[in-house]
């Protein structure tokens, strides 16, 4: 969680394993696009800064933040996961507060979603998705002076690709 001194860029890349041997999907949600291309570009350096192959970063697009769920999904089960294995699946949403209960549900739909998916199944599905209250707290968590939430996904994808080889 994201503190008013915590920028979410920073990272020790001593405690960070080499992603060099990793592959990473990542679904992408086109709604409130300003905010989760910056988050993608974050996520993308850093697994790029902490040694991933840009050939093994597979990157899809969704419409909304809700069907990231099914994204993610769909990618663990797809050419991509099973020719040579993900080790990690990110997913960059972002659902700014309005005036409806659509806020709600959609938080929590995608929420229980990615949940369900790391329960479930054998690649971590890491959870990047912004739920702020104005456009401005996003932009300030998308590479803004908050730093990059797509930043610490990326850190969090590789420690959890790491997890997983480690316990298999």
């Amino acid at each position: 969680m994201a503190t008013a001194n915590q920028n979410l860029s920073n990272y020790d890349k001593s405690t960070v394993p080499n992603a060099k041997e990793f592959r990473f999907g990542i679904v992408v949600s086109e709604w409130n696009a300003k905010i989760t291309e910056g988050l993608w570009k974050g996520a993308f350096d850093a697994l790029v800064d902490c040694g991933a192959q840009k050939e093994n970063i597979v990157r899809w697009n969704v419409p909304g933040t809700f069907e990231l769920t099914y994204g993610a999904s769909r990618m663990s089960k797809s050419i991509y996961a099973t020719s040579s294995m993900l080790d990690a699946i990110i997913v960059i949403g972002c659902v700014i507060q309005g005036e409806t209960k659509h806020f709600d549900f959609v938080c929590e739909g995608v929420t229980h979603g990615i949940k369900d998916l790391n329960l479930k199944g054998d690649i971590p599905v890491i959870f990047c998705v912004l739920t702020d209250n104005n456009l401005q707290q996003s932009i300030e968590r998308s590479g803004g002076k908050h730093g990059n939430k797509g930043t610490e996904a990326a850190i969090t994808a590789i420690k959890m690709a790491q997890l997983r080889k480690d316990t298999n």
